[in-house]
């Protein structure tokens, strides 16, 4: 009987806690709505960009409904850390205490949930970057080259994707199976180091060996954002703020080449009217103007597509605003600069070296955005907007970038990133550099703001000593402190984000000197991007290797 009443009892306080806790989550009405709303926004923006730049003649529903999905995924990785740092933070109450409903088990519960969210979410971008990605772009190379059976062309593809299968699979087993710590016991046997090997990995769950894989999926995202997001992010603000030439005076200048080129070939052909043929020198000159007066002829139809289309005219009435933000992007670009700068050099100066990866738990030299997101802490949830507005402006530079570039291996240029005109291969990397690149965002945000991202806005208590009447008396009183390195573990509730950067120490070390690589190259292209003219109002959308087939692609977008 004691027992069935204790049991009772215990389900009473189980129910009534969940009661409680679904009444301090709604307290933040219609959140389910809100995520709903925005996986949509998401989707509706991922397949506007993507049908933006295919190619009208060239896309497949395959390599769209892939890169549509790629970006998603990017994007809402991308979420997971302002969530799991608004988590950690929001169990514990200003003054430092844990909210009624936030026990161990309740905190345990909410670390696994955001733990899981990180296993689902990295687990489809191994799968995209390993497995479906690569296998869609050989089955479309394939496509291009041989005009045989559908069966044949996935069977050369999932070859070629078997290499990148044997990767994956390679990083999992290094993560999972080569120990962090190796015991000192040289008694041990092989049985025995074999058996501490599985302990290990039963002991954390795969997250060694996840963390492993998505570290070196994130050292490749590193080397992306150094080419891309560096030169992004001082490409698009001074875009912005230079505008482009007027169509209208383009094409005028355009029409004086095309007279220049006819007069040129005239003059040349007009040397065989008596019969007497060409020397090899002449029939090259008159062979190079002939394809240089195709590309001017497209570009005379493309300009006068822009110059009468409704975009052009919509984008000159917002030109004001187009240089607003322009100036705030310039600002929020040398602001992160700044502080990334102040942020490597206090692990410089203040870090173990080398051997730690460069980690410094604690800010000795603070910067801008570390003094910034504690006073945001104050008012709910600028500081959450704040860590959300940077990672998207992280995301959207990168993307600038890479269109501005194309799409590179080495000094070779693989593929050019268009509007309306982009090859459904050149969409699939772009997806996936952009995988890469989001992993690495994580990394960036830490090294900006190390506290923060560990422990959001935690407070924890701690015991003072107070004087009364002149002695010192241990009186039980508590203050709040905010939660740093020194702070209990019970106290103080780590992000799972923390957890996967840094389970290896080399990688941290890559990720410091990508850093001053990154810094630096933001300064290279902010010099090149100032000294640069105004951009064409066609840039990039007519080259000599174009088809005039590729005319309709863009009459068709700014009709």
């Amino acid at each position: 009987m004691e027992l069935g009443k204790g049991l009772e009892e215990r389900s009473q306080r189980t129910k009534e806690k969940a009661v409680y806790i679904k009444a301090d989550f709604c307290s933040y009405p219609r959140t389910k709505d809100y995520n709903y709303s925005f996986d949509l926004a998401i989707l509706i923006f991922c397949w506007v960009y993507v049908r933006k730049y295919q190619s009208r003649r060239e896309s497949e529903v395959i390599s769209t409904i892939t890169a549509i999905f790629a970006l998603a995924v990017a994007l809402i990785s991308s979420a997971l850390l302002p969530v799991d740092i608004f988590l950690v933070s929001y169990m514990k109450n200003p003054n430092g205490t844990f909210k009624d409903w936030a026990d161990a088990n309740v905190s345990r519960q909410i670390e696994d949930t955001v733990l899981y969210g990180y296993y689902t979410l990295y687990s489809i971008i191994l799968f995209c970057v390993f497995l479906w990605i690569p296998f869609v772009y050989f089955y479309y190379e394939e496509k291009e080259e041989d005009d045989g059976n559908t069966c044949s062309q996935m069977k050369t593809a999932f070859k070629y994707t078997l290499g990148f299968i044997t990767i994956c699979a390679v990083l999992l087993l290094i993560g999972a199976f080569v120990p962090l710590d190796i015991p000192d016991k040289k008694n041990s046997t092989e049985w025995e180091k074999v058996k501490l090997l599985f302990e290990e990995f039963g002991s954390s769950h795969g997250l060694t060996a996840l963390s492993f894989s998505i570290s070196s999926l994130t050292v490749i995202g590193m080397l992306a954002a150094i080419t891309y997001t560096a030169y992004g992010m001082s490409a698009l603000p001074l875009n912005l703020i230079k505008g482009t030439t007027s169509a209208a005076y383009e094409r005028l200048e355009n029409t004086e080449d095309i007279e220049e080129v006819e007069q040129r070939l005239l003059r040349i052909k007009s040397k065989c009217r008596d019969g007497r043929p060409l020397s090899s020198r002449d029939r090259r000159t008159v062979q190079q103007l002939e394809e240089r007066l195709r590309t001017l002829r497209r570009r005379e139809r493309h300009l006068e597509s822009i110059e009468k289309s409704w975009w052009t005219k919509f984008c000159e009435a917002i030109r004001p605003l187009k240089i607003v933000w322009g100036v705030f992007f310039i600002i929020v670009a040398l602001l992160f600069t700044v502080s990334l700068f102040l942020s490597n050099l206090d692990k410089a100066l203040h870090s173990a070296g080398f051997d730690s990866g460069f980690i410094i738990l604690g800010t000795n030299l603070t910067n801008p955005l570390n003094m910034l997101l504690p006073v945001l802490q104050t008012v709910f949830p600028l500081d959450y907007i704040l860590i959300t507005t940077i990672v998207m402006y992280f995301i959207f530079t990168s993307m600038a970038g890479i269109r501005n570039m194309g799409i590179w291996f080495f000094w070779i240029r693989l593929y050019k990133i268009r509007r309306g005109k982009t090859r459904p291969q050149a969409l699939l990397f772009l997806c996936m550099i952009l995988l890469l690149i989001v992993l690495h965002t994580s990394y960036m945000i830490y090294s900006l703001a190390p506290q923060y991202v560990m422990y959001g806005s935690q407070k924890y208590l701690v015991q003072s000593n107070k004087t009364i009447d002149g002695q010192t008396r241990n009186v039980t009183t508590f203050i709040s402190k905010v939660c740093d390195a020194d702070a209990p573990e019970d106290q103080c509730i780590v992000t799972r984000t923390y957890l996967f950067l840094h389970k290896f120490w080399f990688f941290s070390a890559a990720y410091y000197f990508g850093n001053w690589a990154f810094i630096a190259v933001f300064l290279i292209g902010l010099i090149v991007s100032c000294c640069k003219g105004k951009k064409s109002v066609i840039e990039g959308e007519v080259d000599e290797d174009d088809s005039d087939m590729s005319d309709d692609e863009l009459s068709v977008y700014y009709r």
